[in-house]
């Protein structure tokens, strides 16, 4: 949206789309863009394949958006026992499934995996390809309306998943007016979308290929953090945000998907966040 209104200027930052994070994570290693929005996770997991990267800028902090969701019959946690469970094969399904089976006693040889895109769920539901579903927003929503029923969600692990971002730390310094510029786009978008939410959701509807009048229902569940926000997360001696990767790294090693935690040197920055809309 910042984009398309102007406010965010090609001569000084462009965007490059991507499809999922792993893409954007390939474009990163072959050097095609400077800068990615990933979660915090994908972020240490890059990290620990030799990747520096920053953390410049909180984007939204998952806080129910991320759920598992069941067949009706299926009353607990302890139920998915022998059960199919459908995830994402990423670093944030792969997460989210390691916390959900730990919460329920559960291993992975206790039930059946079933890897499927979170675009597949609604048609894997009416297929009845499996028997409950880690998801998220706004697919969620769509199962929860074909009858599943929540089972967890990120309220239950917060300030776990969370999107952001990271830019490579070496350029960080020499891209400082490029980078402001951007993250103050960000913040202006924002402002747009909590003043004026229709208008904003009518301008958003087409890049998220939704109809405007559900565009609002896909932030549901998820803390959108405002310039002032921001700085909290990420300044101060011990940044909140430093502890969040600290919590996310430990729980990506006793996952597996981290073979050690990150030292978390450089990780985050506050520079960035435009000082005038902070004092406000």
């Amino acid at each position: 949206m910042a984009r398309n209104e102007g406010w965010l200027e090609d001569r000084k930052a462009r965007l490059y789309e991507t499809q999922n994070a792993t893409e954007s994570l390939l474009a990163l290693a072959e050097g095609k863009v400077d800068g990615a929005a990933l979660t915090l996770d994908e972020v240490l997991q890059a990290r620990q394949s030799g990747q520096k990267l920053t953390v410049v800028l909180v984007f939204n902090i998952s806080a129910g958006a991320d759920m598992l969701v069941a067949r009706p019959e299926l009353g607990s946690l302890s139920a998915l026992r022998g059960k199919r469970l459908a995830y994402e094969q990423s670093s944030v399904g792969a997460l989210l499934l390691g916390e959900i089976l730990s919460k329920a006693g559960l291993s992975k040889r206790d039930v059946t995996l079933v890897p499927l895109s979170v675009d597949k769920q609604v048609a894997g539901w009416r297929a009845r390809a499996f028997d409950a579903a880690i998801t998220y927003e706004p697919v969620a929503s769509e199962l929860l309306d074909l009858g599943a029923r929540k089972l967890f969600d990120s309220r239950q692990i917060p300030n776990t998943i969370v999107d952001v971002l990271a830019i490579r730390s070496d350029l960080v310094a020499a891209h400082a007016g490029e980078l402001r510029h951007l993250v103050r786009a960000h913040f202006r978008a924002l402002d747009h979308l909590a003043r004026s939410p229709h208008d904003a959701a009518y301008r958003m509807a087409t890049h998220l290929n939704l109809p405007a009048g559900d565009v609002l229902s896909a932030f549901k569940g998820l803390l959108l953090p405002d310039a002032q926000a921001n700085r909290r997360l990420l300044a101060g001696r011990e940044p909140p945000m430093l502890l969040t990767a600290q919590k996310v790294s430990a729980a990506l090693v006793e996952n597996g998907l981290l073979q050690q935690p990150d030292k978390l040197n450089a990780l985050v920055s506050a520079e960035f966040i435009p000082v005038d809309l902070v004092a406000r």
